[in-house]
């Protein structure tokens, strides 16, 4: 998968279309990635012994390709490329060419 946790990335369908948000978790065998303050779901909870109970707020998964990463250096979303550099399998953005992390 393209998208790692800790990528910049921009909603580009559904109805938080156009926000932008850090990848908290990736989820590669579901092909679904957790973007902080995207897609926010609410569960509601039972009280229990030494817990409250009440309306719980926390961001679901998102299909990964319902985002781009943005690129670091023009700020701009980008597709993701890979590429070989001193043998070792890097990211890049096609964008601007540029080696990501």
């Amino acid at each position: 998968m393209r998208i790692k946790a800790g990528d910049k990335v921009l909603v580009i369908t559904g109805k938080d279309k156009g926000k932008e948000g850090t990848v908290l978790k990736s989820l590669p065998k579901l092909n679904k990635v957790v973007v902080e303050g995207i897609n926010i779901a609410k569960k509601h909870r039972k009280a229990s012994q030494g817990q409250t109970g009440g309306i719980e707020e926390f961001p679901a998964p998102i299909h990964v390709s319902n985002v781009k990463l943005i690129d670091p250096e023009s700020g701009k979303p980008t597709r993701v490329g890979y590429r070989f550099e001193d043998g070792k399998k890097v990211r890049y953005a096609k964008v601007s060419d540029k080696t990501i992390n």
